[in-house]
């Protein structure tokens, strides 16, 4: 199949109604805009549903509602819509409702910038809304690799009974890349939806379906919370992924994720111009998080230090180091708001460490 130019949120609509996306809820948010554009002109043609919300957080009660009644459905914003959604969030998860929910990250805190940044690492991986739970986070470094992430997203999301996170920067949502949509079916045995609010008939001698995140009984909520931490536990094991890049034989390992990783591909060129091996582990889930790949990279004995680049004060660091647990020494290279770091920077950064 020829490839095709698109825009970062064009390429990750198109691959959602692909995956069999059939609703859509939103509200706009710079840059994330194209998103919701580009599905109001598609989903009618296909039979599906757009609906611009009146606010994030009706957004996400309207996901709530489809994914209740078994649609593969989906929303997206930037970082401060997605703040808004996070209590919603936090239903779907006790719900156990599957659904995909597209991050485009922009500066903060607050309002911040309508720029590319990294800073809802924590928000995405560490919960964010309340309560113990978490979302499978996937974070693509390319406008390929974000349609590629897509089915899969809409997938684990049917498997698990789980909100997927596609968390990416500005970047790749605003850039133009030549992508190709393979149009394969999902590999994955996708069970049926049993569960789901769609229409009661006592005849097929199943019991009703209830849609639900609140348990008055301790011991209704100790059983939710159970099954869901044995959940995440299969999801860490099974579902953990990450990209080891030249880093045989490295002396500094970076790390990063997104576009940054990209950046770092081109500073370890760079290094090798100079005589020095650099490698890269990019996590591309970030939940569950790649521990075991991080800490046997970093750890490896021709390594003598780690170099954490992102675009943010330092919050992928925070696994990193735990990864590691003072094995060898980890810096950080970073930028709060939305500069990103060069290439440039990154070797002159390496350099100084060689020194040190």
């Amino acid at each position: 199949m020829a490839k095709k130019l698109m825009k970062g949120c064009e390429a990750v609509a198109e691959a959602a109604i692909q995956a069999g996306c059939r609703y859509f809820f939103g509200y706009p948010i710079t840059p994330q805009n194209d998103i919701p554009e580009y599905m109001s002109a598609r989903l009618p043609k296909v039979g599906g549903c757009f609906l611009q919300s009146e606010s994030e957080v009706a957004a996400i009660n309207m996901v709530y509602g489809a994914a209740g009644a078994g649609a593969r459905v989906m929303t997206s914003s930037s970082s401060p819509g997605i703040s808004l959604k996070m209590e919603g969030i936090s239903y779907l998860a006790g719900a156990e409702l599957p659904c995909v929910i597209v991050n485009m990250m922009r500066g903060g805190p607050g309002l911040g910038s309508i720029q590319a940044s990294q800073g809802d690492y924590f928000q995405t991986t560490k919960g964010g809304g309340h309560g113990d739970y978490h979302v499978i986070a996937l974070a693509p470094s390319s406008v390929q690799e974000a349609i590629d992430l897509m089915q899969d997203a809409f997938d684990l999301a049917d498997l698990y009974r789980t909100p997927v996170m596609i968390l990416a920067d500005g970047i790749i949502g605003q850039m133009m890349e030549p992508v190709e949509f393979h149009n394969e079916q999902s590999s994955r045995a996708i069970p049926e939806k049993i569960w789901a609010a769609k229409g009661y008939n006592p005849n097929e001698n199943r019991p009703r379906a209830v849609i639900n995140s609140l348990y008055i009984e301790n011991e209704e909520l100790q059983e939710l919370n159970d099954r869901l931490q044995g959940r995440y536990q299969i999801i860490t094991e099974t579902e953990t992924r990450c990209e080891l890049y030249n880093t045989e034989g490295a002396e500094v390992i970076l790390c990063a994720y997104g576009t940054i990783a990209r950046i770092c591909k081109s500073a370890i060129a760079l290094a090798a111009k100079e005589g020095i091996k650099v490698g890269l582990v990019r996590p591309i889930t970030i939940w569950p998080f790649p521990t075991n790949e991080v800490r046997d990279t970093i750890c490896g004995g021709s390594v003598k230090f780690a170099l954490d680049v992102e675009v943010n004060a330092g919050q992928m660091l925070e696994d990193i180091k735990l990864a590691v647990n003072g094995e060898k020494p980890v810096h950080f290279l970073g930028r709060p708001g939305s500069f990103v770091p060069t290439a440039d920077e990154i070797l002159e950064r390496i350099k100084v460490l060689r020194r040190a």
